[in-house]
C-alpha cells in the first residue's frame, strides 16, 4: 500500500468525518511535530512516541504561539471546542495511516485534558491579584472620596 501524502489523507478524513475543518488537521500535524521536537530535545536517545496528554500540552503551547489571544476563535471556527476533539482527530488520522499509535493509546487519553478557557483565555486576562497587590491598586471610589472629603472638612 502506498503511503498517502498528508493533504490527501486530510481530504479522505474530512470526506468521511466532516465535523472538523481541514485546517484543524494541518494545525494538529504541526502541533505534533512541535511536541515531538520538544521531546527529542529532552531525550538523549530513542524513538519519540508522545502520549495523548503530552500532545495536548504541545497543542496548548503551539496554539498560544501561533494564534495568541485568538486561539479559541480559531478553534471554534474549526469546530474544535475541547481536548476530546483533538483525540478524535488524531484517531481519524490513525485510521488512514498517517499517524501511528501504540497498543496503549486510546481516544480516551484526550478526555479531560484541560478547559479551553483555562488554557487559552486565562493567559491573556489581566492578573487581578497582581493589580491589587502590585503597583496598580484597585480603588474603591465611594469609600475613597468619603474619607478624603471627611479629612478636608472644616468641621474637624
Amino acid at each position: 500500500m502506498q503511503k498517502l501524502e498528508f493533504a490527501e489523507a486530510v481530504e479522505l478524513v474530512t470526506a468521511k468525518h466532516p465535523l472538523y475543518d481541514r485546517e484543524a488537521y494541518f494545525f494538529l500535524k504541526d502541533a505534533l511535530d512541535y511536541t515531538v521536537s520538544l521531546h527529542k530535545k529532552s531525550r538523549a536517545v530513542g524513538g519519540c512516541h508522545v502520549s495523548g496528554q503530552q500532545l495536548l500540552e504541545g497543542v496548548r503551547e503551539f496554539a498560544l504561539k501561533q494564534f495568541g489571544p485568538m486561539v479559541v476563535t480559531v478553534f471554534d471556527y474549526w469546530n474544535v471546542r475541547a481536548c476530546e476533539d483533538f483525540g478524535r482527530m488524531v484517531f481519524h488520522l490513525i485510521e488512514v495511516g498517517v499517524f501511528g499509535k501504540s497498543d496503549k493509546d486510546s481516544v480516551d487519553d484526550f478526555k479531560g485534558g484541560y478547559s479551553f478557557h483555562e488554557a487559552f483565555v486565562r493567559p491573556f486576562l489581566p492578573n487581578f491579584e497582581k493589580l491589587v497587590s502590585g503597583r496598580v491598586r484597585r480603588r474603591e471610589p465611594t469609600r475613597g472620596r468619603a474619607q478624603k472629603s471627611a479629612k478636608t472638612s472644616p468641621t474637624e
